[in-house]
């Protein structure tokens, strides 16, 4: 007889719950019925870092954004552009795609400046280019972007996720080694009140 939809999914529902010990069983032992709450409080914690890991890197996200925006406040984009071609730059290290270049631009007063800033690889003399400047006038390094800040959060929040799913499968797992030796002794007790009875000779 075939069964119906609904009642497939209560049978596969009834068996995830045996699975996990949760059943009615009167072979299964007291040590294995606090395996079975420890797997689940894992998997309910598990479950519960999802969220708190999402906060965390929003939190992150959050202050590494209002950092970088305060930088932003107190520093002035300025038009400047390249006086070197760094075309037949060859990168230094694996990876490196920025070397060092003269650009110029002009201050408030409209006197030309030039200083040396970090400029892609493969840039023609002449290319025009964004650089900030502090109270002072100095050149300093580029404020974090917006989409900076919210790789940053992305980072910390699955790094938070990689460190407690492990943490606690091992938290598992060293549940249940304790408890395998307390279900081997428990076996141990039991044999050496039915041994005599299956040992004893005629």
């Amino acid at each position: 007889m075939s069964t119906t939809p609904q009642r497939r999914g209560e049978l596969w529902v009834l068996m995830q719950l045996r699975r996990l010990g949760l059943g009615r069983n009167p072979l299964r032992r007291r040590a294995d019925r606090l395996e079975s709450a420890v797997l689940l409080c894992a998997l309910v914690a598990a479950q519960l870092v999802i969220p708190a890991a999402v906060a965390f890197g929003t939190t992150i996200r959050n202050r590494a954004e209002d950092t970088a925006a305060r930088r932003r406040a107190e520093l002035q984009p300025v038009q400047a552009r390249t006086l070197e071609d760094t075309a037949r730059a060859t990168p230094s290290t694996l990876g490196q795609i920025a070397t060092g270049a003269r650009v110029q631009w002009f201050d408030a007063s409209g006197s030309p400046r030039e200083g040396s800033a970090d400029i892609l690889i493969g840039t023609e003399a002449g290319t025009e280019l964004t650089i900030w400047l502090d109270r002072t006038g100095a050149m300093v390094r580029a404020p974090r972007e917006s989409a900076d800040s919210a790789a940053v959060g992305v980072v910390a929040g699955v790094t938070m996720l990689m460190l407690a799913w492990p943490f606690l499968w091992g938290l598992f797992r060293l549940a249940r080694l304790l408890l395998d030796r307390r279900r081997a002794q428990d076996w141990g007790r039991e044999w050496e009140q039915v041994s005599p009875r299956w040992t004893r000779t005629e």
